[in-house]
């Protein structure tokens, strides 16, 4: 029901509005308030708050039309539409009201059929601003629930650092993860698997937002699961695997670096499923990159098979581990940071620099680099340095 308010102080207009729109009042559709001056129109309005309609005479005793169209305003209801009415030769008061944010006018003597096409562009145009006002409802409980489940999706990861005090002699491990969009689908993982054995896992799902956010919540969980039985990192990726794909729908898939780093000898055991080969920084500044050996993903062929290779980390070298995030950054002329970036940063460190600071070098490079231009993708670095 559209509530509609006619301020006027002549008489015949209240019988003449009830008479044109008896239809619609009789059907429900509109419903009709009146008050003979602005005084008591505020009178109404105070009591009928969900008036949105008002037709307004600009003459009238108490207060006029052009001092009620300001307490209106004062309102700031932004589906509320005043229709002035006022006698042909007063245009220059009609032009005041227009300029004073009246939404049209119509001129006495009153042609009611143009007031109710006058009256149904209002109504179009109120009904506009509260399917705007339910959106922006809408948008703002769903940026609400973004914000929590960035929350919830960083509770995932590991974020206690040193992870492993008892190897803390051994080991210096830092990590992390800044998403593009409010959640993202990069991770990162570390668990211990028995005494002598810790789990490393750096990950990217396809795409980016809720649904990357999503199957990255499932991947991790299931490849967590998976490496705690102590299987091979290539029978966690395959068994890992099979499960997503079973399961995967639009054709999502992860890419996925698993390995399995012995604390007392550094032999690192490990299986990558189409991700960015990580490098390695030799205690002497050396850096290698690991062969991309060209397995597959994971979630996509559920009989896809895996394989095993091992690195030695030796006292001092460095595992830098990340996600195409880093060397795909991109600035505002679209130039991508690079290989060759990241490997200048990785040389310009210090002997001795720790993990957590690695990481964070890098992450000032690719700001100062990107400069203004939007992040494009989640950024996700893994550091495992042997001591």
């Amino acid at each position: 029901m559209v509530k509609i308010l006619s301020v006027d102080d002549e008489a015949p207009i209240e019988m003449m509005m009830k008479h044109h729109f008896r239809r619609k009042i009789r059907s429900g559709e509109y419903e009709f308030y009146f008050a003979h001056n602005g005084l008591e129109a505020l009178a109404v309005l105070a009591n009928t708050p969900d008036i949105e309609i008002i037709l307004c005479d600009i003459n009238m005793p108490e207060m006029d039309g052009l001092t009620l169209l300001a307490k209106v305003n004062e309102m700031h209801n932004p589906a509320m539409r005043v229709i002035m009415v006022s006698a042909y030769g007063d245009m220059a008061n009609i032009r005041q009201a227009m300029n004073d944010g009246a939404f049209d006018f119509v001129t006495k003597p009153i042609d009611m059929d143009d007031l109710a096409l006058t009256i149904e562009k209002a109504i179009g145009q109120i009904h506009y601003v509260h399917e705007s006002q339910k959106e922006h409802t809408q948008l703002k409980s769903l940026k609400e629930d973004l914000v929590s489940a960035k929350e919830i999706q960083q509770s995932f990861l590991p974020r206690t650092f040193p992870p492993f005090p008892e190897d803390s002699d051994k080991l210096d491990i830092y990590a992390s993860m800044e998403a593009a969009k409010d959640v993202g689908g990069d991770f990162y993982d570390f668990f211990r698997i028995d005494d002598d054995r810790i789990a490393l896992v750096i990950a990217d799902v396809c795409g980016k937002g809720i649904p990357a956010a999503l199957f990255m919540a499932v991947s991790r969980t299931i490849i967590h699961s998976k490496g705690m039985q102590g299987v091979s990192a290539a029978e966690c990726l395959k068994e890992s695997n099979r499960l997503l794909a079973n399961s995967s729908t639009n054709y999502m898939f992860v890419t996925v670096f698993y390995a399995i780093l012995n604390t007392k000898t550094g032999l690192v055991t490990y299986s990558n499923a189409g991700h960015n080969s990580p490098h390695i920084v030799r205690a002497d500044g050396t850096i290698e990159q690991l062969p991309v050996d060209g397995q597959f993903m994971v979630g996509i062929f559920a009989e896809e098979e895996y394989a095993d290779k091992t690195l030695q980390l030796e006292h001092g070298d460095t595992l830098v581990m990340f996600t195409d995030g880093v060397t795909e950054a991109m600035d505002s002329a679209s130039e991508v940071f690079g290989t060759e970036r990241l490997n200048g940063i990785l040389r310009s460190q210090e002997s001795g620099a720790g993990s957590q600071e690695i990481v964070e070098t890098i992450r000032a490079g690719i700001a100062e680099f990107v400069g203004d231009a939007e992040q494009s993708d989640d950024i996700t670095m893994l550091v495992v340095k042997r001591l």
